[in-house]
């Protein structure tokens, strides 16, 4: 039986959780100016950096006295950094929903080998917040980009806490509102919401981390890729644009870019609205159609950006395999790319609906969901 398809299509159909899509107004020929050849030691070059960081700051919204600096190997070198230089002064409590919080929690317990809680929860589910002690250090994903379920907001987080928080935003950064004050230390990277390019970290420390970070020097050595410290003292220079290793300033003058346009669509405000727009096509999708479900079981804790869908049709009887034709299915006809659910995670699909992302798009895309589960029921039931 042949599916009819759908007459629209997205005119963007990259909906990939990482790299993510670039901003809609980008443009290559707007990367001319980028000081290519130049070192990131001279002036212009750590003018584009600092302005990196001031402007990052200014749109998250970041408090006074707080540090925002770069850093490489993307978020994974920042989450590393600050858990290397910070953990082990105190106990700690590992939470972990997805994969990625459960390679802290392997790194935490296996690597530096300190003495850790561990507190998990199965894919589509989160940890009891309210039963996690925040007197010890806190490591956590704010949003799962694996399982598309985040914090609900940072009620659960004492402001007396003793211990510091840990938290790998990369997911939440600039579509989600982050309550800094709760949050020591705040780890994204650039190719996540703003669809700029990967390698760059950037890390936001509170000044009770700063203030850990000389007065508590761990046990391990710390290789200098690592290092924020030195005699004792922050290196203040990395949060000035003064980079611990080279750059590409070619990326720097794309995340610039990207930063012009997320003030223009109303910045951090605007950003939140244009995900949550997205994320309210996929929920309308969801309810009206009852062979598809979103992973997360709480809408509270639904991601507004990595939205990760389960097929519940009880035809289906090998999910993986359906779920991966399903994907093909849309790769192959052009209108969604990178959409398979994340390896590790259960079978399903993940659509990236960050604020980069085009509303018009997400609701051509949902159509084609649709005619490529249709069309993989009907393959499966002729196969039969």
């Amino acid at each position: 039986m042949t599916i009819a398809q759908p007459a629209t299509r997205p005119a963007n159909p990259r909906f990939s959780s990482g790299p993510c899509a670039k901003p809609p107004a980008f443009d290559l020929a707007n990367l001319a100016d980028a000081p290519l050849g130049r070192s990131h030691r001279s002036a212009e070059g750590k003018a584009r950096l600092k302005a990196a960081i001031d402007r990052t700051a200014d749109i998250l919204g970041v408090p006074e006295g707080y540090k925002v600096g770069i850093v490489p190997a993307s978020d994974t070198g920042a989450f590393e950094m600050a858990m290397w230089n910070l953990l082990g002064e105190r106990p700690a409590e590992m939470l972990a929903w997805e994969s990625f919080g459960a390679g802290w929690v392997t790194d935490v317990v296996k690597q530096l080998k300190i003495e850790a809680e561990v507190k998990t929860a199965e894919y589509g589910e989160i940890v009891d917040l309210a039963s996690v002690d925040f007197d010890k250090d806190v490591c956590f994903t704010w949003n799962g980009t694996t399982s598309g379920v985040r914090v609900p907001n940072g009620d659960a987080i004492p402001a007396d806490r003793k211990g510091l928080t840990l938290c790998d935003a990369t997911s939440a950064a600039f579509a989600q509102d982050l309550p800094f004050e709760k949050l020591d230390v705040t780890t994204f990277s650039w190719q996540k919401v703003l669809g700029g390019e990967a390698a760059h970290g950037m890390i936001i420390l509170s000044p009770r981390a700063v203030e850990r970070l000389e007065s508590y020097t761990p046990a391990w050595p710390l290789p200098k890729i690592f290092r924020l410290t030195k005699g004792g003292k922050l290196i203040e220079g990395v949060f000035k644009g003064e980079t611990i290793n080279t750059p590409s300033m070619l990326a720097v003058e794309d995340y610039l870019l990207a930063l012009d346009w997320a003030e223009s669509v109303g910045g951090l405000k605007g950003l939140i609205g244009r995900a949550d727009a997205n994320t309210a096509a996929v929920t309308a999708f969801v309810e009206a159609h009852d062979w598809i479900d979103f992973l997360a079981t709480d809408p509270a804790t639904r991601s507004n950006t990595s939205v990760c869908l389960k097929f519940t049709d009880a035809r289906i009887t090998d999910g993986a395999t359906f779920a991966k034709a399903v994907a093909k299915r849309l790769a192959d006809e052009g209108v969604a790319l990178d959409i398979g659910a994340y390896r590790d995670a259960p079978a399903g699909l993940r659509i990236w609906c960050g604020s980069t992302v085009e509303t018009s798009d997400v609701e051509a895309l949902l159509p084609w969901i649709d005619w490529a589960f249709q069309a993989e029921i009907a393959a499966q039931t002729e196969a039969a």
